[in-house]
């Protein structure tokens, strides 16, 4: 059985890359970029001594999604867990002001996960088992004129994850919905906040437990569930008025 971790070059990718090499299971590391992929599996296999192929995966490549899947299993076997932790937060004034931006934002975000997702769930239901990690975001919870684009992209992905853990909880596939909040990434770099922000190495301690245990949602930091659920409760007359 195998780990498939999609976004390779995220830091959080990285670290749940080792913890997963650290507990014996062999993990194949996929990004856009073939070479940086490869440095990734590299160090993992060096620092754990354990098995871990790369390859290049391109999200928007949808045609090639299939033959994808195929190489990974070819490599290290059947898919027990993927992880998707790519995503493309974008620019919400260049968005604005040209859809070809917007389109690239949701094709990222949306329509990359669940052509991919489609192909694990087909894969996994086919073995009777499995579990499907898709990194959303609490931006997906409410739209706020701030980052609407890529929010909408996060939420129509966390709603997707909804439906398809409904359809395959009897074939035995656990569906995990992840919403972070302020991680130090690249796509945060620079971002002010007031809230604290986690490192990626506690979001990867978090999510590979979390995805253990078998969780349905989760929020991480915690507290982000109980913010999220004050912002939704907002009614809509005067949220509208908000600068967020």
């Amino acid at each position: 059985m195998s780990v498939l971790i999609l976004g390779a070059t995220s830091r959080i990718a990285q670290s749940l890359a080792h913890r997963y090499a650290e507990n014996g299971q062999s993990v194949f590391v996929a990004a856009r970029d073939a070479e940086e992929a490869a440095a990734v599996a590299a160090d993992v296999r060096v620092r754990t001594q354990g098995v871990c192929a790369s390859g290049r995966f391109d999200a928007t490549d949808f045609d090639g999604h299939a033959a994808f899947l195929e190489t990974v299993i070819g490599a290290v076997g059947p898919v027990e867990v993927a992880v998707l932790a790519f995503g493309d937060m974008g620019d919400q004034k260049t968005s604005e002001a040209d859809f070809e931006a917007a389109h690239q934002v949701i094709d990222v975000n949306y329509t990359a996960a669940v052509s991919i997702c489609e192909r694990l769930a087909a894969h996994m239901s086919d073995r009777a088992g499995g579990s499907i990690v898709g990194i959303a975001s609490v931006a997906g919870d409410r739209g706020r004129q701030s980052n609407y684009i890529y929010g909408s992209a996060k939420g129509a992905f966390g709603l997707y994850l909804q439906g398809l853990r409904n359809r395959l909880f009897k074939a035995g596939v656990h569906v995990m919905t992840v919403k972070l909040g302020f991680v130090d990434t690249r796509m945060t770099f620079g971002l002010e906040t007031g809230i604290p922000v986690a490192s990626p190495e506690t979001v990867s301690r978090a999510l590979f437990e979390a995805q253990r245990a078998r969780e349905d949602v989760f929020y991480y930091p915690r507290f982000w569930r109980g913010i999220m659920g004050v912002i939704k409760a907002i009614p809509e007359a005067a949220f509208k008025r908000l600068t967020l």
